[in-house]
């Protein structure tokens, strides 16, 4: 965007307009946000990261209920777990998308077997593999490089095989998002 030399003082249109008011038409109006709006935040941060709907998100929820431990952290489990999020995690993909698209388009394998749903949740012991054809190997080699990526403690990754394996289940401390699960919990309980 070209600007004028009037910008470069203190008396410049666009700078004045923006400096002390959030976006919006009534910025004025903006007040505290409620319990259930920060609540509501934190559910829509978590579903969006993991790229899951409101209906897989409850299905998740409900699991995550269902057992003895903390369901907050239960919960954030489950969602560690998807073969597309542990796919993007081992550095097969570029992205959670990319890796959705690759599972959903077959170039996954878990114990040998073809894989083509996002939403499988992997197990302890689960050998996660790349389609043995050539393209689908030369595309993930180019993405992995010839290091690899660090890989996160619950995983463990063969980069000259193409091969990861999940070593054990993803803690709470293995979730790298900034979330307060105790929020999404009381959330949902409702």
């Amino acid at each position: 965007m070209l600007k004028g030399v009037r910008c470069e003082t203190a008396k410049c249109a666009m700078e004045r307009q923006w400096r002390a008011h959030p976006p919006g038409m009534h910025s004025w109006r903006r007040r505290k946000q409620t319990e259930y709006g920060v609540r509501l935040r934190e559910k829509q941060k978590v579903k969006r990261y993991y790229g899951v709907f409101e209906r897989q998100f409850m299905i998740y929820f409900r699991k995550a209920e269902r057992t003895r431990g903390n369901t907050g952290e239960e919960l954030l489990s489950l969602l560690e777990r998807r073969l597309d999020n542990v796919i993007w995690k081992l550095g097969f993909a570029q992205s959670h998308r990319a890796a959705r698209v690759a599972v959903g388009h077959g170039h996954v394998y878990v114990n040998g077997r073809r894989l083509n749903r996002p939403g499988y949740l992997v197990t302890k012991g689960d050998r996660i593999g790349v389609k043995p054809s050539e393209r689908s190997q030369k595309f993930v080699r180019q993405i992995v490089g010839d290091g690899g990526p660090s890989v996160q403690p619950w995983l463990q990754l063969d980069a000259q095989q193409l091969e990861g394996v999940v070593v054990a289940l993803p803690s709470r401390e293995d979730v790298q998002i900034p979330v307060e699960e105790q929020l999404i919990i009381e959330m949902c309980s409702r």
